[in-house]
């Protein structure tokens, strides 16, 4: 009998997206299921999701759940993947312009602990006896971040299921705390709202429900996994994982192989592999020319494909971009977000034509271009529970620069003289997270690019030749569920 497995997350890459988490909810089902799992990803209904399903039909109606009468269940499929998708159609909470989690003024959505409430339960339902679907029970159910941490406590409170529970960790730092009259209303047991619970700091929080009633946890790198145990990185709830350092288990992500290949990426003027780089130059050029760069194929393309905020560390690059420019480098970046950051690149670029390139907003083709045009990839992240684009830079053979954090210490070895010399060095690493521990960083990788091509050479074929396929992060998360089972 294959593992059954119900895998919950608010965003799937490639319904709908707004980060890594997507990203992750794609890929990892999908290579489980390569693995023989029987799995089925649970999502709300958006507007997007509802759109793209294929072969949609209904399976069964939900009633009394937390402030709505009934939800319709209907199951499709992706049609990329194959993956079967549970989606909850209830126009009321789910269908509505806007993203996610936000109105189209970037304002949270008011309603969004009922929103994810009616998630989590939903998802404890489905692993209850009391679920509509009768041929399909699963023995695991796999929560994603805040917004299905109740999920384990009504699981464990409500519906006494059978099934186990995992929650995986991808980032601490949002965690879905709300006013205490949401317990009551959300249909949570009183009791539970208490230090041994769901209570964090007189409020409820979901994700601190989901780390003290899950049974097992999980973050995306193996670094991170200790890193939340500590005050810098748990964001007030590191005594909790500190009592379950047994039981967290980090398993670094993986990189969807057939979307992010420098060898067939359709986004790209001419593909390139490990063993012929000569395209890497036509891309570059292509890229200097679409963007309005100088087309120079002897400058250092430094390139940044980011969300602007705080934790990815962009604004240390701030101060010394000027500089690096005027030593004759390029900069190309595509992101957005806090409008301070972006103002401040936007002017860098105006004062720089044909050497500097910013891109507001999120591109897919020119994401693939920018990671496989630009010469080194520019991540100086103040945390990183795993990060995504580091790995793509591995791929491209565009050597990351990056902070000693996550899962960026866990995949990117410092080009030092040691891991030259024994062949592990594949990118760059801070000494520490500043603006002058950046540029030395970045200096020493210029310096590296313009005064030694043989070992240059060497670290992009290292990168390029690491297995960052989802095949093997796939076969730990399934030790992970026979271990329960």
């Amino acid at each position: 009998m294959p593992m059954k497995v119900l895998f919950v997350s608010s965003e799937v890459f490639p319904l709908i997206k707004t980060g890594g988490l997507a990203d992750v909810s794609g890929s990892l089902p999908n290579a489980l299921q390569r693995l023989g799992v029987d799995i089925r990803i649970l999502i709300p209904g958006y507007p997007a999701v509802l759109n793209q399903l294929a072969d949609l039909k209904s399976i069964g109606t939900l009633h009394h759940l937390p402030h709505i009468d009934h939800a319709e269940l209907l199951l499709g499929i992706i049609k990329e993947t194959k993956v079967k998708v549970i989606v909850i159609k209830s126009a009321a909470l789910y269908e509505r312009n806007g993203g996610p989690y936000a109105d189209p003024n970037g304002l949270e959505w008011q309603d969004n602990p009922v929103r994810f409430g009616v998630l989590s339960k939903v998802a404890s339902i489905l692993a209850s006896e009391h679920s509509p679907i009768t041929d399909w029970h699963p023995d695991i159910v796999h929560c994603n971040d805040w917004q299905t941490g109740l999920a384990p406590a009504y699981m464990k409170l409500t519906e006494h299921s059978r099934a186990k529970s995992i929650i995986s960790l991808h980032n601490m730092a949002f965690q879905g705390s709300y006013a205490p009259h949401w317990v009551v209303s959300l249909g949570l047991p009183s009791a539970g709202f208490s230090i041994e619970g769901f209570e964090y700091h007189g409020q409820l929080s979901f994700l601190k429900a989901g780390i003290f009633y899950a049974d097992a946890i999980t973050t995306v790198s193996p670094r991170y996994a200790v890193e939340i145990q500590t005050a810098a990185f748990g964001f007030g709830l590191e005594g909790l994982l500190s009592q379950r350092s047994d039981e967290i288990k980090g398993i670094l992500n993986g990189i969807e192989t057939e979307e992010w290949n420098p060898e067939h990426d359709k986004y790209l003027i001419k593909n390139y592999s490990s063993q012929n780089l000569a395209g890497k130059q036509e891309v570059k050029a292509a890229l200097q020319q679409s963007l309005g760069l100088n087309v120079d194929a002897a400058a250092p393309l430094l390139g940044v494909v980011s969300r602007l905020t705080h934790q990815k560390g962009l604004d240390m690059l701030v101060p010394h971009l000027q500089t690096l420019i005027d030593q004759g480098c390029q900069f190309a970046l595509l992101g957005g977000g806090e409008m301070g950051l972006e103002a401040l690149f936007q002017n860098i670029a105006i004062q720089n034509p044909g050497r500097v390139s910013v891109t507001i907003g999120y591109n897919e083709p020119l994401s693939h271009q920018i990671m496989a045009g630009c010469d080194m990839f520019i991540m100086p992240s103040r945390f990183e529970p795993c990060g995504l684009n580091q790995l793509y830079g591995l791929a491209y053979g565009t050597p990351p620069i990056v902070n000693a954090t996550g899962g960026l210490a866990d995949s990117v070895i410092d080009s030092n003289n040691a891991h030259i010399a024994n062949k592990t060095a594949n990118g760059f690493v801070m000494v520490e997270a500043s603006a002058d521990g950046l540029m030395a960083c970045i200096r020493r990788a210029v310096e590296m690019y313009r005064n030694n091509k043989d070992t240059w050479l060497q670290i992009q074929k290292t990168g390029m030749s690491q297995n960052l396929s989802w095949d093997k992060s796939a076969q730990e998360y399934l030790a992970v569920y026979e271990g329960l089972v």
